[in-house]
């Protein structure tokens, strides 16, 4: 097990965590590398492995730092990034360029220059006016590319409409109106610039149930057949996205990647054989599921309010800046005092961040063994979105990050400093006078 419990002490991947924030400091994120492994190990086992012609594409936005270009690379998966800077991160991890897909419903002529010239496996295409920037810097380069088009399949997700992203009125992908999509196909297809692939949808994040990715691979598998009726193009390859949940409370229930996949795969499989086609080949991108539950914080206790009657705050020295999930569409965590970790929970408390902003709360009305300041406090489940959607807002610096495993710890993102996070801020001349 990666968490447990030992002399009244929280352990996490064998190691002490109490020690962990005296040697590292706090606010601390710690990820297990043991769980990262595992979770890989199902990919391949449950899907990799047991279907031909199948990719897994690690989504870097939910963490992505150099260290994790490696480890995702040792594990045998692929890498998706939606911004200059994650594919920047994958480069100078030296993460191989053919592995490289790149989504994302803006991206910059920079962004689509140094994916180009990396000659990462595929740009996702996102809208119209995309494909012809990607053909002009092709012709520019003496370049071809692979592309794939990101399509909104128009289903709703049972999720937050924060990370719902497969619904009609969405920022993301290309409507399926017959006027909008298939002269586009009809563009890539005939494009001397582009190597036109085929389709990538994603229904939404944080998702217990299959049926949004199985309605919307019935309408991807529609327009694959309708785009070989048109235009006589059999395509090649089908991202079906992520968006496998995690648990993050009691309350939320985990699904195995086959309760996603085998359903899918079976469905394509069929309509592949029923068309006498060749079963395009079948991408995933999981995030979340890989580092979510990999992933602790640690912080230290402040100050506690106790408002009779009301609500006892416990504060701690983190918050929005380091895990802003919470106040931005009501996330839910639970968590355990560290130093205590077998003591009764007698205590009813909502631990809040030191942020000057009232909505500055990690979690609401928790029972907890009785805080004390100085106690250290871990919230589980942090390792998606955590890192990755840090901010300095109030002047904060960012945390450090620890990868542990098997009892050791090594450094993989270093704690901010003061100066470091202000040294890209200049004064004017004339306010020196």
């Amino acid at each position: 097990m990666v968490k447990e419990i030992k002399d009244n002490i929280l352990y996490f991947d064998g190691c002490n965590t109490i020690e962990l924030a005296k040697k590292y400091g706090t606010p601390l994120y710690v990820l297990s590398e043991t769980a990262i492994v595992e979770n890989c190990k199902e990919i391949r086992e449950t899907f990799l492995n047991k279907y031909e012609r199948t990719r897994a594409a690690y989504a870097g936005k939910a963490f992505l730092t150099l260290a994790m270009c490696k480890l995702i690379e040792r594990e045998g998966l692929c890498l998706d990034v939606v911004s200059g800077g994650e594919l920047y991160t994958a480069i100078k991890a030296n993460f191989p360029g053919g592995k490289i897909e790149f989504n994302g419903n803006n991206k910059s002529i920079e962004e689509l220059e140094l994916a180009i010239d990396y000659n990462i496996g595929r740009i996702i295409v996102d809208g119209l006016d995309e494909l012809d920037l990607i053909e002009k810097i092709c012709k520019e380069k003496g370049k071809r590319t692979n592309i794939l088009y990101r399509i909104t399949p128009g289903v709703k997700s049972d999720s937050h409409d924060y990370i719902v992203t497969g619904k009609k009125d969405s920022k993301f992908g290309i409507p399926l109106d017959d006027e909008v999509i298939f002269p586009a196909v009809e563009q890539a297809i005939n494009s001397p610039y582009i190597n036109f692939l085929g389709f990538h949808f994603h229904v939404g994040s944080q998702l217990h149930n299959n049926e949004s990715h199985l309605k919307a691979l019935d309408t991807a598998l529609k327009l694959i057949k309708d785009t070989k009726d048109k235009f006589n193009f059999v395509t090649p390859e089908l991202n079906v996205g992520g968006g496998f949940g995690i648990k993050y409370t009691e309350g939320d229930n985990k699904k195995p990647y086959s309760y996603f996949l085998d359903p899918m795969m079976e469905k394509i499989e069929k309509f592949s054989e029923d068309l006498n086609i060749t079963r395009p080949e079948i991408v995933i991108e999981p995030g979340r599921s890989i580092v979510g539950e990999a992933g602790i914080t640690l912080y230290t206790v402040g100050t506690i309010k106790d408002i009779k009657g009301i609500r006892k705050y416990v504060s701690v020295d983190g918050g929005m800046t380091d895990n802003i999930r919470p106040a931005l569409y009501q996330a839910k965590y639970e968590g355990i005092v560290a130093n205590k970790a077998q003591e009764p929970k007698t205590d009813l408390v909502t631990i809040s961040g030191k942020c000057c902003e009232s909505g500055d709360i990690l979690i609401k009305d928790i029972e907890v063994a009785p805080l004390e300041r100085g106690d250290i406090f871990a919230i589980f489940s942090t390792g998606a979105y955590s890192y990755s959607m840090a901010s300095n807002y109030n002047k904060n610096p960012f945390p450090a990050t620890v990868l542990v495993r098997e009892g050791k710890a090594e450094i993989i993102v270093k704690r901010q400093s003061y100066d470091h996070m202000i040294e890209n801020e200049v004064v004017p001349k004339y306010l020196t006078k």
